[in-house]
C-alpha cells in the first residue's frame, strides 16, 4: 500500500556530543595533542625513574618528543629490521600497543649487567641471546608498568606484554592501512650512548589511555584543574636540591686505609644530575659566577 504523502520525521534525531561519546571516539594526535603530550611527559618521569635500578646507576635523562602520526606501513622506516618489538595490550580491551626499543641499546644493557663497559657485538647477532630476552622482558615490563602509571590505569595488569619478535614484520602488530600515533622517547645516561623507545599507538589505544585518565579524575580535580607549584600553600614549601658534581666508588679496603692527608682523584662530570631526595630533576654544566662555583641548567623535566 503506497502512502498518500511522505513520511517525515517529527523531531530531530538526537545528537549526542563528542564527551558522551568519548569510549567510541576515534582520537588522533591532532585532535588530542595537548592531552597526549602531557601523558608523555608524565611517562617520561616514571620511565627515567623505573630504569635507573635496572641499568646500574642513577636515574637517566628521559625526554619526550612532541607526538606525530604516522602510518602502520612507514614503522619499517623508524623502526629498525632487528630490534626489541613487544606487542602490548592495553586495558580491558585489550587495545593494542607496539614497543620497540633499539636491538644495540638492549645489548649494551646486557653486556653491562653481566660486569662488561656496554658494548654491543660487531656485527649484530641475527636473534637475541637467552640473556638479553629476560633483559627486554623486563624493560617491556617497566615500559608497561610506567604507561599504567602515566595513563592514571589503576587494575592489576592494565598494560601487560602480549606477544614479542625481534622482527617487525613476523610480529606484524598492525594492519598496513592502519593509522597511528608515534611516542619517541630518549634516553641519555651518562658516560653511554643515548637510546630511544617507539611506542606507536592505534587510534583505539589513545582513547583507551586518554579515557582511563579522565574516567579516574576526581570531579573536583576536573573541575579546579592541576595546582600550580607557584601558588600557596606550595610555593614557600623549601626543597633541598642537590648538584651531585662527583660520584665515586672506592674500594672497602682503601676506605678502611683513609688518613688525614691523603689524595683521592675525582673526576667532575660534564653532565651534573640536580636531585631532590633520590628524584633526578635535571641536569646542567658546572661553571663559575662571581667566583662561586655554579651549575648552568641545562635540561629540567
Amino acid at each position: 500500500m503506497k502512502p498518500e504523502r511522505s513520511l517525515v520525521a517529527e523531531r530531530a534525531l538526537a545528537r549526542h556530543c563528542p564527551e558522551l561519546l568519548r569510549g567510541e571516539s576515534t582520537a588522533t594526535a591532532t585532535d588530542t595533542g595537548p592531552e597526549l603530550a602531557r601523558l608523555s611527559v608524565r611517562l617520561a618521569r616514571a620511565l627515567a625513574k623505573g630504569l635507573g635500578p635496572m641499568l646500574g646507576g642513577g636515574a637517566p635523562a628521559v625526554t619526550c618528543a612532541e607526538p606525530r602520526t604516522a602510518g602502520a606501513d612507514a614503522l619499517v622506516l623508524e623502526i629498525a629490521p632487528f630490534a626489541a618489538n613487544c606487542l602490548l595490550a592495553v586495558g580491558r580491551s585489550s587495545a593494542p600497543l607496539l614497543a620497540s626499543l633499539d636491538a644495540g641499546a638492549a645489548l649494551r644493557i646486557v653486556d653491562r649487567a653481566f660486569g662488561g663497559r656496554g658494548e654491543a657485538p660487531d656485527p649484530l647477532p641475527e636473534a637475541f641471546p637467552l640473556s638479553a630476552e629476560l633483559m627486554i622482558a623486563r624493560i617491556e615490563a617497566q615500559i608497561a608498568a610506567c604507561l599504567a602509571e602515566a595513563a592514571g590505569l589503576i587494575e592489576a595488569d592494565a598494560v601487560r606484554p602480549l606477544r614479542r619478535d625481534a622482527s617487525l614484520a613476523q610480529l606484524a602488530p598492525f594492519p598496513d592501512a592502519t593509522p597511528l600515533t608515534l611516542l619517541v622517547l630518549n634516553v641519555e645516561e651518562t658516560g653511554h650512548d643515548p637510546w630511544e623507545v617507539i611506542l606507536a599507538l592505534p587510534a583505539e589505544t589513545v582513547t583507551a589511555l586518554l579515557g582511563a585518565e579522565a574516567v579516574h579524575a576526581t570531579p573536583a580535580q576536573a573541575a579546579r584543574g592541576p595546582a600550580s607549584p607557584q601558588a600557596e600553600p606550595y610555593a614557600a614549601m623549601p626543597l633541598p636540591l642537590a648538584a651531585v658534581i662527583v660520584d665515586m666508588r672506592v674500594p672497602f679496603a682503601t676506605l678502611a686505609g683513609l688518613t688525614p692527608g691523603m689524595v683521592l682523584p675525582v673526576s667532575v662530570a660534564r653532565n651534573v644530575p640536580l636531585r631532590i631526595g633520590d628524584r633526578t630533576i635535571g641536569h646542567g654544566t658546572v661553571g663559575a659566577v662571581d667566583d662561586r662555583v655554579a651549575v648552568q641548567i641545562n635540561q629540567i623535566f
